[in-house]
C-alpha cells in the first residue's frame, strides 16, 4: 500500500475535495437561483376578444347588442425597449352579426406606443386605420390581472376616436380581455 493511504492523508485530501465540490455546487446553485432582470428589448405577443360597448357621435349613442352585435379579435406584437416604453402593432378583424347574418365588416391596423405605468398597468397610445375608410386614434388602458411563468391574462378599456369616410367624428368605449405570451 501507498504510505500516504496508511498515514490517513489521502482520505483527508479526498474528503476536503468532496467538501469543496459540494460547497462550490451549492454556491453555483444559489447564484443561478437568484432573480435576474429581464433583458431588453423584450418581445411578446397577445390575442384577445374586443367587445365595443357604446359609440357616441352626432346623434344618440349606439350600443353594442342593441339589434347588432359586433366583436373584434385583436392580435398583436409588443416590443418593449425598457419596462417603461415600447412599441406595439395590433391587427383587429371585426365581425358584425345582425338579423341572423354575419360577416367580417372591418379590419383595423393599430400601431402605437406603449407606456408601462407600473403595477401591471400599461397605456397604449395607438393610431387607427380601418378598411371602412375611418381613421383616428385609440388610447387603451390595460391591466395584467394574472401573470404566470409563460403567459398572462389581461383586461383593457379602449376608447376609439374616429373620423373620415364622410361621417361625423365618433368616440366610443369597449371592453377587451385576452392572453399575453
Amino acid at each position: 500500500m501507498n504510505a500516504n493511504i496508511r498515514k490517513g492523508t489521502f482520505p483527508n485530501r479526498l474528503r476536503k475535495g468532496i467538501l469543496t465540490g459540494i460547497l462550490t455546487g451549492i454556491s453555483f446553485t444559489g447564484a443561478h437561483a437568484q432573480h435576474t432582470a429581464p433583458a431588453y428589448p423584450k418581445i411578446g405577443a397577445y390575442v384577445g376578444i374586443l367587445h365595443p360597448v357604446v359609440t357616441f357621435g352626432s346623434d344618440v349613442p349606439h350600443y353594442n347588442f342593441d339589434g347588432v352585435y359586433t366583436v373584434g379579435l385583436p392580435t398583436g406584437i409588443n416590443i418593449w425597449k425598457s419596462p417603461r416604453i415600447g412599441f406595439s402593432m395590433e391587427f383587429v378583424p371585426t365581425v358584425r352579426v345582425t338579423s341572423g347574418t354575419n360577416k367580417m365588416n372591418n379590419f383595423l391596423f393599430h400601431p402605437g406606443a406603449l407606456f408601462g405605468l407600473g403595477k401591471g398597468f400599461t397605456l397604449a397610445a395607438r393610431a387607427a386605420f380601418e378598411t371602412s375608410g375611418r381613421y383616428g386614434f385609440t388610447p387603451v388602458l390595460n391591466k395584467v390581472v394574472y401573470k404566470g411563468k409563460h403567459t398572462g391574462y389581461f383586461v383593457a378599456v379602449p376608447v376609439p376616436v374616429r373620423f373620415g369616410n364622410d361621417q361625423p367624428g365618433t368616440v366610443g368605449a369597449g371592453f377587451q380581455f385576452g392572453i399575453v405570451f
